[in-house]
Protein backbone atom coordinates (compact mmCIF):
# COMPACT_ATOMS: atom_id res chain seq x y z
CA UNK A 1 0.00 0.00 0.00
CA UNK A 2 1.39 3.47 -0.69
CA UNK A 3 0.47 6.23 1.24
CA UNK A 4 1.13 9.90 1.28
CA UNK A 5 0.78 12.92 3.67
CA UNK A 6 -1.58 14.67 1.18
CA UNK A 7 -5.61 13.72 0.10
CA UNK A 8 -5.24 9.92 -1.41
CA UNK A 9 -8.64 8.60 -3.83
CA UNK A 10 -9.93 5.09 -2.93
CA UNK A 11 -8.98 2.69 -6.25
CA UNK A 12 -12.26 0.62 -6.86
CA UNK A 13 -12.08 -2.97 -6.53
CA UNK A 14 -11.32 -5.03 -9.28
CA UNK A 15 -8.71 -7.74 -10.09
CA UNK A 16 -6.93 -7.48 -6.48
CA UNK A 17 -6.44 -4.00 -6.18
CA UNK A 18 -9.33 -3.31 -3.92
CA UNK A 19 -8.72 -0.92 -1.79
CA UNK A 20 -5.48 0.72 -2.91
CA UNK A 21 -4.64 4.12 -1.70
CA UNK A 22 -2.96 6.21 -4.13
CA UNK A 23 -2.13 9.71 -3.22
CA UNK A 24 -3.87 12.20 -5.15
CA UNK A 25 -0.22 14.21 -5.83
CA UNK A 26 0.51 11.70 -8.55
CA UNK A 27 4.45 12.08 -6.90
CA UNK A 28 4.42 7.67 -7.26
CA UNK A 29 4.76 5.60 -10.20
CA UNK A 30 2.51 2.98 -10.99
CA UNK A 31 4.35 0.45 -9.09
CA UNK A 32 5.30 2.47 -5.99
CA UNK A 33 8.59 3.71 -6.73
CA UNK A 34 10.74 6.37 -8.20
CA UNK A 35 10.41 6.19 -12.03
CA UNK A 36 10.72 8.46 -14.49
CA UNK A 37 7.21 10.10 -14.75
CA UNK A 38 7.38 10.12 -18.45
CA UNK A 39 6.95 6.48 -18.52
CA UNK A 40 2.80 7.12 -17.26
CA UNK A 41 1.72 9.41 -20.10
CA UNK A 42 3.50 6.70 -22.62
CA UNK A 43 1.58 3.76 -21.29
CA UNK A 44 -1.77 6.06 -21.24
CA UNK A 45 -0.94 6.68 -24.59
CA UNK A 46 0.14 2.90 -25.75
CA UNK A 47 -3.04 1.36 -24.14
CA UNK A 48 -5.30 3.92 -26.15
CA UNK A 49 -3.73 2.95 -29.77
CA UNK A 50 -3.96 -0.81 -28.89
CA UNK A 51 -7.65 -0.27 -27.69
CA UNK A 52 -8.74 1.52 -30.88
CA UNK A 53 -7.51 -1.38 -33.21
CA UNK A 54 -10.10 -3.90 -31.82
CA UNK A 55 -13.61 -4.03 -33.38
CA UNK A 56 -16.76 -5.28 -30.99
CA UNK A 57 -17.30 -7.70 -32.86
CA UNK A 58 -13.62 -9.07 -33.17
CA UNK A 59 -13.96 -10.04 -29.28
CA UNK A 60 -17.81 -11.00 -29.09
CA UNK A 61 -19.66 -7.71 -28.85
CA UNK A 62 -22.62 -6.41 -30.81
CA UNK A 63 -21.48 -2.66 -31.29
CA UNK A 64 -24.58 -0.48 -30.96
CA UNK A 65 -26.10 1.87 -33.42
CA UNK A 66 -24.73 5.20 -32.28
CA UNK A 67 -21.33 3.92 -31.67
CA UNK A 68 -18.53 6.76 -31.82
CA UNK A 69 -15.14 5.38 -29.96
CA UNK A 70 -13.10 3.73 -32.50
CA UNK A 71 -12.62 0.01 -31.22
CA UNK A 72 -13.47 -0.89 -27.96
CA UNK A 73 -14.47 1.47 -25.25
CA UNK A 74 -12.86 1.87 -21.85
CA UNK A 75 -15.71 0.32 -20.11
CA UNK A 76 -15.98 -2.75 -22.15
CA UNK A 77 -11.59 -3.53 -21.44
CA UNK A 78 -12.27 -3.25 -18.24
CA UNK A 79 -14.97 -5.96 -18.23
CA UNK A 80 -12.89 -8.36 -20.64
CA UNK A 81 -10.08 -7.97 -18.33
CA UNK A 82 -12.21 -8.18 -14.92
CA UNK A 83 -11.16 -5.19 -13.34
CA UNK A 84 -13.47 -2.09 -12.28
CA UNK A 85 -13.95 0.60 -15.27
CA UNK A 86 -12.77 3.71 -13.10
CA UNK A 87 -9.66 1.79 -12.45
CA UNK A 88 -9.19 1.05 -15.96
CA UNK A 89 -9.63 4.71 -16.69
CA UNK A 90 -7.32 5.74 -14.43
CA UNK A 91 -4.77 3.29 -16.10
CA UNK A 92 -5.43 4.71 -19.30
CA UNK A 93 -5.32 8.24 -18.18
CA UNK A 94 -1.45 7.43 -16.74
CA UNK A 95 -2.49 8.12 -12.74
CA UNK A 96 0.05 6.85 -10.79
CA UNK A 97 -1.72 3.77 -9.03
CA UNK A 98 -0.60 0.49 -7.99
CA UNK A 99 -0.44 -2.26 -11.37
CA UNK A 100 0.14 -5.99 -10.46
CA UNK A 101 1.76 -8.33 -13.59
CA UNK A 102 -1.52 -10.69 -12.72
CA UNK A 103 -3.91 -7.68 -13.76
CA UNK A 104 -1.69 -6.51 -16.56
CA UNK A 105 -1.79 -9.54 -18.42
CA UNK A 106 -5.59 -9.78 -18.13
CA UNK A 107 -5.36 -6.01 -19.86
CA UNK A 108 -2.51 -7.59 -22.74
CA UNK A 109 -4.96 -10.44 -23.35
CA UNK A 110 -7.96 -8.67 -23.76
CA UNK A 111 -6.25 -5.73 -26.39
CA UNK A 112 -5.00 -8.83 -27.81
CA UNK A 113 -1.60 -7.83 -27.77
CA UNK A 114 1.44 -9.92 -28.82
CA UNK A 115 4.60 -11.08 -27.15
CA UNK A 116 6.88 -7.68 -27.59
CA UNK A 117 3.67 -5.48 -27.36
CA UNK A 118 2.81 -7.22 -23.69
CA UNK A 119 6.52 -6.55 -22.25
CA UNK A 120 6.63 -3.48 -23.72
CA UNK A 121 3.59 -2.57 -21.42
CA UNK A 122 5.13 -4.28 -18.62
CA UNK A 123 8.35 -2.21 -18.86
CA UNK A 124 6.22 0.67 -19.49
CA UNK A 125 4.78 -0.05 -15.92
CA UNK A 126 7.76 -0.57 -14.35
CA UNK A 127 6.67 -4.12 -13.14
CA UNK A 128 10.27 -6.10 -11.99
CA UNK A 129 11.51 -8.59 -13.98
CA UNK A 130 12.21 -6.15 -16.80
CA UNK A 131 14.88 -3.50 -15.96
CA UNK A 132 16.46 -1.51 -18.59
CA UNK A 133 19.33 -2.73 -19.85
CA UNK A 134 22.73 -0.84 -18.42
CA UNK A 135 24.62 1.45 -20.88
CA UNK A 136 27.93 0.21 -22.15
CA UNK A 137 31.04 2.51 -21.09
CA UNK A 138 33.14 0.97 -23.69
CA UNK A 139 33.68 -2.42 -26.07
CA UNK A 140 36.43 -4.75 -24.76
CA UNK A 141 39.03 -6.00 -27.82
CA UNK A 142 37.67 -9.35 -27.46
CA UNK A 143 34.87 -7.74 -28.92
CA UNK A 144 36.71 -6.35 -32.29
CA UNK A 145 38.38 -9.60 -32.63
CA UNK A 146 35.44 -11.39 -32.88
CA UNK A 147 33.89 -8.91 -35.18
CA UNK A 148 37.09 -9.22 -37.53
CA UNK A 149 36.84 -12.82 -37.32
CA UNK A 150 33.46 -12.44 -39.17
CA UNK A 151 35.08 -10.87 -42.29
CA UNK A 152 33.95 -11.56 -45.33
CA UNK A 153 30.80 -11.06 -43.35
CA UNK A 154 29.64 -7.49 -42.52
CA UNK A 155 28.97 -6.94 -39.09
CA UNK A 156 28.71 -4.30 -36.54
CA UNK A 157 27.63 -3.25 -32.58
CA UNK A 158 24.75 -1.35 -32.35
CA UNK A 159 22.94 0.46 -28.77
CA UNK A 160 19.41 0.35 -28.34
CA UNK A 161 19.13 3.49 -30.63
CA UNK A 162 20.98 2.31 -33.41
CA UNK A 163 24.14 3.96 -32.81
CA UNK A 164 27.17 2.27 -34.10
CA UNK A 165 29.61 1.66 -31.82
CA UNK A 166 32.17 -0.97 -33.40
CA UNK A 167 32.32 -2.90 -36.77
CA UNK A 168 34.44 -4.41 -39.10
CA UNK A 169 36.28 -3.78 -42.11
CA UNK A 170 33.45 -5.68 -44.30
CA UNK A 171 30.89 -3.27 -42.74
CA UNK A 172 32.91 -0.21 -43.26
CA UNK A 173 33.36 -0.77 -47.11
CA UNK A 174 29.37 -1.33 -47.58
CA UNK A 175 27.85 1.23 -45.95
CA UNK A 176 30.43 4.34 -45.73
CA UNK A 177 28.30 6.79 -45.44
CA UNK A 178 26.59 5.81 -42.00
CA UNK A 179 30.28 5.88 -41.03
CA UNK A 180 31.39 8.76 -42.51
CA UNK A 181 28.41 10.66 -40.32
CA UNK A 182 29.94 11.59 -36.80
CA UNK A 183 26.53 10.63 -35.16
CA UNK A 184 27.04 7.08 -36.99
CA UNK A 185 23.43 6.40 -36.98
CA UNK A 186 21.44 4.00 -38.66
CA UNK A 187 18.21 5.39 -37.84
CA UNK A 188 19.10 8.65 -38.73
CA UNK A 189 20.15 8.11 -42.21
CA UNK A 190 17.48 5.67 -42.95
CA UNK A 191 15.17 8.42 -42.52
CA UNK A 192 17.16 11.22 -43.52
CA UNK A 193 18.02 9.88 -47.09
CA UNK A 194 15.36 10.65 -49.99
CA UNK A 195 13.40 7.48 -51.15
CA UNK A 196 15.19 7.30 -53.77
CA UNK A 197 18.67 6.60 -52.14
CA UNK A 198 17.00 4.40 -49.74
CA UNK A 199 18.87 1.42 -49.02
CA UNK A 200 15.95 -0.87 -49.01
CA UNK A 201 15.44 -2.60 -52.71
CA UNK A 202 12.12 -4.38 -51.22
CA UNK A 203 9.76 -2.75 -48.68
CA UNK A 204 11.02 0.43 -47.50
CA UNK A 205 7.91 1.56 -45.85
CA UNK A 206 7.67 -1.81 -43.95
CA UNK A 207 11.56 -2.26 -42.73
CA UNK A 208 11.54 1.61 -41.48
CA UNK A 209 8.39 0.25 -39.71
CA UNK A 210 10.09 -2.17 -38.28
CA UNK A 211 12.84 0.14 -37.09
CA UNK A 212 10.57 1.96 -35.44
CA UNK A 213 8.65 -0.84 -33.79
CA UNK A 214 12.31 -1.61 -32.66
CA UNK A 215 12.75 1.44 -31.23
CA UNK A 216 9.90 1.99 -29.48
CA UNK A 217 9.86 -1.34 -27.71
CA UNK A 218 13.75 0.12 -26.22
CA UNK A 219 12.29 3.09 -25.65
CA UNK A 220 9.72 1.51 -22.71
CA UNK A 221 13.15 1.30 -20.41
CA UNK A 222 14.21 4.57 -21.20
CA UNK A 223 11.54 6.93 -21.37
CA UNK A 224 12.53 10.11 -19.77
CA UNK A 225 15.43 10.08 -20.15
CA UNK A 226 17.12 13.52 -21.55
CA UNK A 227 19.25 11.70 -24.35
CA UNK A 228 15.86 9.10 -25.76
CA UNK A 229 13.81 12.27 -25.18
CA UNK A 230 16.20 14.61 -27.90
CA UNK A 231 17.15 11.82 -30.08
CA UNK A 232 13.48 11.13 -30.58
CA UNK A 233 12.55 14.87 -30.85
CA UNK A 234 15.22 15.50 -33.21
CA UNK A 235 14.49 12.90 -35.64
CA UNK A 236 10.83 13.65 -35.27
CA UNK A 237 11.92 16.99 -36.66
CA UNK A 238 14.30 16.01 -39.04
CA UNK A 239 11.59 13.30 -40.64
CA UNK A 240 7.90 13.54 -40.70
CA UNK A 241 7.92 10.31 -41.93
CA UNK A 242 9.76 8.85 -38.61
CA UNK A 243 7.18 10.95 -36.52
CA UNK A 244 4.26 9.05 -38.36
CA UNK A 245 5.46 6.12 -37.51
CA UNK A 246 6.47 6.45 -34.22
CA UNK A 247 3.40 8.16 -33.29
CA UNK A 248 1.69 4.74 -34.83
CA UNK A 249 2.67 3.02 -31.17
CA UNK A 250 4.02 -0.21 -32.38
CA UNK A 251 5.99 -2.63 -31.25
CA UNK A 252 8.49 -5.61 -32.13
CA UNK A 253 11.32 -7.53 -30.93
CA UNK A 254 14.06 -8.41 -33.15
CA UNK A 255 14.78 -11.15 -34.57
CA UNK A 256 16.85 -13.08 -37.86
CA UNK A 257 15.17 -11.82 -41.35
CA UNK A 258 16.08 -10.93 -44.69
CA UNK A 259 16.78 -7.74 -46.15
CA UNK A 260 17.23 -6.78 -49.43
CA UNK A 261 19.95 -3.88 -49.69
CA UNK A 262 20.66 -1.70 -52.30
CA UNK A 263 24.65 -0.59 -53.39
CA UNK A 264 24.85 1.81 -56.61
CA UNK A 265 28.39 -0.08 -57.47
CA UNK A 266 26.88 -3.60 -57.54
CA UNK A 267 23.26 -3.26 -57.32
CA UNK A 268 21.01 -5.55 -55.26
CA UNK A 269 22.15 -7.83 -52.44
CA UNK A 270 19.85 -10.17 -50.09
CA UNK A 271 20.99 -10.77 -46.96
CA UNK A 272 19.78 -12.63 -43.48
CA UNK A 273 20.53 -10.03 -40.40
CA UNK A 274 21.07 -11.76 -37.17
CA UNK A 275 21.00 -10.05 -34.11
CA UNK A 276 23.08 -11.10 -30.87
CA UNK A 277 23.32 -9.51 -27.61
CA UNK A 278 26.95 -8.66 -26.38
CA UNK A 279 27.05 -10.01 -22.80
CA UNK A 280 30.04 -7.99 -21.37
CA UNK A 281 28.29 -4.33 -22.78
CA UNK A 282 24.79 -4.82 -21.90
CA UNK A 283 22.72 -2.49 -23.64
CA UNK A 284 24.43 -3.62 -27.16
CA UNK A 285 24.20 -5.82 -29.61
CA UNK A 286 26.03 -7.66 -32.49
CA UNK A 287 24.51 -7.09 -35.72
CA UNK A 288 25.80 -9.61 -38.52
CA UNK A 289 24.70 -9.96 -42.34
CA UNK A 290 25.22 -12.90 -43.98
CA UNK A 291 24.55 -13.22 -48.01
CA UNK A 292 20.96 -15.66 -48.88
CA UNK A 293 22.36 -16.64 -52.25
CA UNK A 294 25.16 -16.90 -54.80
CA UNK A 295 24.56 -13.38 -56.48
CA UNK A 296 24.43 -11.42 -52.97
CA UNK A 297 27.77 -12.80 -52.12
CA UNK A 298 29.09 -12.47 -55.60
CA UNK A 299 28.36 -8.47 -55.10
CA UNK A 300 29.57 -8.64 -51.71
CA UNK A 301 33.18 -10.04 -52.72
CA UNK A 302 32.85 -7.67 -55.72
CA UNK A 303 32.72 -4.96 -53.13
CA UNK A 304 35.20 -6.04 -51.06
CA UNK A 305 37.68 -6.61 -53.67
CA UNK A 306 37.17 -2.95 -54.82
CA UNK A 307 36.67 -1.03 -51.98
CA UNK A 308 36.76 2.71 -53.76
CA UNK A 309 34.26 1.41 -56.37
CA UNK A 310 31.27 3.32 -55.37
CA UNK A 311 31.37 6.80 -56.01
CA UNK A 312 30.94 8.91 -53.27
CA UNK A 313 27.90 10.80 -54.19
CA UNK A 314 26.04 7.68 -55.21
CA UNK A 315 26.59 5.51 -51.40
CA UNK A 316 23.49 4.47 -49.61
CA UNK A 317 23.54 4.13 -46.20
CA UNK A 318 22.97 1.00 -44.16
CA UNK A 319 20.35 -0.13 -41.62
Amino acid sequence: MVRSAGPATRVPAGAGVAGTTVPATGRRTLDGVPNPSRRRPELAAFLRSRRARIRPVDVGLVPGPSRRTPGLRREEVAVLSGVGSTWYTWLEQGRPINVSAEVLTAVARSLRLDAAEQAYLHRLAGLPGVPPPAPADRIGPEVQQVLDALAPLPACVLDARFDVHAWNAPYAVLWRRTLADPRRNVLRQCFTLPPCCSPFAVDREAELRQLVALLRSEWAGHAGDPAWEEFVADLGAASPEFAEMWAAQDVAVAATRVKHFRHAAVGDIAMSVTTFGVTEAPGLRMTVYTPVDDASRGRVEQLLADPAAPPADHEHGSC
